[in-house]
């Protein structure tokens, strides 16, 4: 079955250009002319969304936090497109959530070779990171038993503390792309009354030195946030 990929955005004569394209590449495709058009489309269903930042009163970004807030949408990929003078906004999209972003104008080619890189990077995390145990996250040697709290690497356990498994977990969870402070915070110290950005850093410094050669897999973008590479 071809990958279904939504277009959103305003300029029909693009939607059309870029949906006769993404057709010859052979993934099916849907265009809405607004998010607000969008949000009546059974979302679940999409594979990826090219996402427009600038339209009407719904703007990309807006139903961007839509999408990620809800749990049957959150995990569609998403690809910004996005104006030259916009680079606030495009910064902002990436920190909610989002997979790549395009600067108008751009090439056909450009967009077809991120929808394809981003399509194989997801595909891939589904891939490696699932296994056949819902329960159970692994990375080459390194596994995280979510049922038992257990974090082992090459088959010996990792002793880790509460917080430092939790936010291990969300970030193997999301593979494969920068999670902002803000998600880590609502996701991993969600149960907490005051945090401190600095205690993300210090239990991402620890879990660094005890994984041994999987830290260098959890990458760092300064402004945006953390992330657990490919």
């Amino acid at each position: 079955m071809a990958e279904r990929i939504l277009i959103v955005d305003d300029e029909e004569t693009l939607c059309e250009v870029l949906k006769l394209n993404l057709e010859n590449e052979g993934y099916d495709v849907d265009v809405a002319f607004t998010a607000e058009q969008a949000l009546t489309y059974d979302l679940k269903k999409y594979s990826l969304i090219l996402l427009d930042i600038m339209m009407g009163e719904i703007s990309g970004i807006k139903m961007a936090k839509i999408l990620k807030e809800n749990v049957s949408t959150a995990e569609i990929p998403i690809i910004f497109c996005t104006a030259r003078d916009t680079e606030d906004d495009m910064i902002m999209g990436l920190n909610i959530g989002a997979d790549d972003y395009i600067m108008k104008p751009y090439t056909i080619r450009n967009v077809i070779a991120r929808v394809k890189t981003v399509l194989r990077r997801t595909s891939t995390h589904k891939n490696i990171i699932i296994t056949d145990k819902p329960d159970i996250l692994k990375v080459e040697g390194l596994q995280l038993d979510l049922g038992f709290k257990i974090c082992t690497i090459e088959g010996k356990e990792v002793k880790l503390a509460k917080k430092e498994f939790e936010l291990l977990a969300y970030l193997i969870s999301n593979r494969g792309k920068i999670c902002s402070r803000e998600q880590i915070l609502n996701s991993v110290w969600n149960d907490e009354v005051v945090v401190l950005d600095r205690t993300i850093d210090v239990n991402i410094t620890r879990l660094r030195s005890k994984i041994g050669e999987y830290g260098s897999y959890i990458i760092t973008r300064s402004g945006f946030g953390y992330g657990f590479r490919d």
